[in-house]
């Protein structure tokens, strides 16, 4: 099972007077094969909730559960295996003196898993790029390429779940739906679950079932995409985002990927 549970979620960096309270009792859940959003400003917490979920941070309090089973501060291969993130800036995630074969063929070393060329080639065709990639180094793809990388990455080791760190937003306005396609795409052929942060609407209206919204650690709304694109939000700090989100399109709708 693939789904993800948060319950009580919260997260201070600091201590006494001086510590600072970055979440305050998140709570929602994504169910298996789902693809949920997490909204809001920059500052709100959204990659935060992310960052508790992969294992980066530990010192959480509340429940955290990835298929019924609860998660502790120690990361796990088992952990590893399930749950894989996908982040911000495709450059900045990969090593710039690591061919793309190096950088794939890693994971499989680290959990022992025989096949290694088979594999890699598989899971380049399965992200759109030919074995001719192989042996390029980051500097020699585009932006769309190296997320491309970043994705396989992440799918190698066949997780179910993929926590996805404003996956386009480091990208051309061209290749972003692109991307967000491919991920579409792979979630409906392999029955994967995401978990996605992003402060644009018009990518979470895209390609997810559901979102929270999210302002200064707390979440103030969970609705459907349905909901949002319909006037459906009641909480004024979310209108105020769709409104923000309307008026830089021509017709006054929640703006998608061109």
């Amino acid at each position: 099972m693939s789904h993800i549970e948060v319950n009580s979620l919260s997260l201070s960096f600091g201590h006494g007077p001086a510590a600072n309270q970055v979440l305050d009792r998140v709570s929602f859940d994504v169910a298996a094969g789902e693809s949920f959003g997490l909204v809001g400003e920059s500052g709100s917490g959204k990659t935060t909730v992310l960052r508790c979920l992969a294992g980066q941070y530990h010192h959480w309090r509340g429940q955290l559960h990835i298929g019924g089973k609860p998660l502790t501060g120690k990361l796990d291969r088992e952990r590893c295996r399930q749950v894989q993130m996908v982040f911000q800036d495709p450059y900045g995630s990969l090593h710039p003196r690591q061919t793309v074969y190096t950088a794939l063929a890693e994971p499989l070393r680290i959990h022992g898993i025989d096949h290694e060329p088979e594999r890699i080639d598989a899971i380049l065709d399965k992200v759109g790029l030919n074995t001719d990639f192989r042996f390029r180094y980051p500097h020699q793809l585009s932006g769309g390429q190296r997320q491309r990388v970043a994705i396989a990455r992440a799918l190698i080791l066949q997780p179910r779940i993929l926590l996805l760190d404003e996956p386009t937003s480091a990208l051309d306005v061209s290749v972003q739906a692109e991307i967000l396609n491919l991920l579409q795409s792979l979630r409906e052929r392999d029955g994967l679950t995401y978990l996605m942060v992003s402060h644009d609407l018009g990518v979470v209206a895209h390609l997810c079932d559901r979102l929270a919204v999210m302002q200064q650690g707390r979440i103030v709304e969970c609705l459907t995409v349905d909901a949002l694109c319909n006037d459906g939000a009641r909480d004024p700090y979310t209108r105020m985002l769709v409104a923000s989100s309307r008026s830089h399109t021509p017709d006054g709708a929640v703006a998608e990927p061109a």
